[in-house]
């Protein structure tokens, strides 16, 4: 997926969590964030960060911000925060024929029981089911977490692919990690216990979990290789 009049700034602060400040060419500027959760280890004082530009003159603020660079021991890592774009580069993956899957037919936010998920997917040998995207932005020493706010909802999901599964759907869960150079892919106990321990159960109930990295540019997120997970 692709952005349009990329331009570059500095983080300042985050006043809520619709609203950056940013340092644009030395004046300061209120950015939308496309990305309402907690993100602090991602928007620090200093933080470079890549913003797009809006063409419509009726938005309130002018950008919205979509990736940061985040400074670790190993060095600056790209980091695409757009909590909207994992589903578009989800889609586009799919459509081009992504390994492992054979589709026949894609249709997006699909209802099952009682959550709406962002695909259904039927199958070129019959099968059919349903593939919930998660966009991880957590990164802790060189591992992709998940999630980096306990996710109600989230839990949710997983309770229903799995009980979907049993009934003869076939369900997957697939995390896309909106960064490279990751060594794994793992559930974030420590912040969301009832979340991994669905993620668990889903898994054994025969849910497929993926996770898969991505090529990020600061005017472009596209998925690229599969990333170990490690339950």
């Amino acid at each position: 997926m692709k952005y349009n009049n990329i331009i570059s700034g500095n983080f300042i602060s985050r006043p809520n969590r619709f609203i950056a400040i940013v340092d644009i060419d030395g004046r300061e500027e209120a950015c939308h964030v496309k990305n309402t959760g907690r993100c602090r280890e991602l928007l620090v004082p200093g933080a470079r960060v890549y913003l797009e530009e809006s063409s419509n003159p009726k938005r309130k603020t002018r950008f919205s911000l979509v990736a940061v660079e985040k400074e670790t021991a190993g060095g600056s890592i790209l980091i695409n925060m757009d909590s909207q774009a994992p589903n578009f580069a989800a889609e586009e993956w799919l459509r081009g024929n992504a390994d492992g899957f054979g589709l026949s037919y894609i249709a997006r936010e699909q209802t099952w029981g009682e959550s709406r998920f962002d695909f259904y997917l039927e199958y070129t040998d019959g099968r059919r089911g349903y593939l919930e995207v998660k966009g991880v932005t957590l990164e802790n020493d060189g591992l992709a977490r998940f999630p980096d706010a306990p996710t109600v909802r989230g839990a949710r999901h997983l309770k229903e692919l799995a009980a979907g599964q049993a009934e003869g759907l076939t369900n997957a869960l697939l995390f896309v990690i909106q960064m490279k150079g990751m060594k794994e892919m793992r559930p974030n106990d420590e912040t969301d216990p009832d979340f991994t321990a669905a993620l668990r159960e889903a898994a054994a109930a025969g849910v497929r979990i993926l996770a898969m990295d991505c090529i990020v540019k600061p005017d472009s997120l596209v998925i690229d290789k599969p990333v170990k997970v490690k339950l």
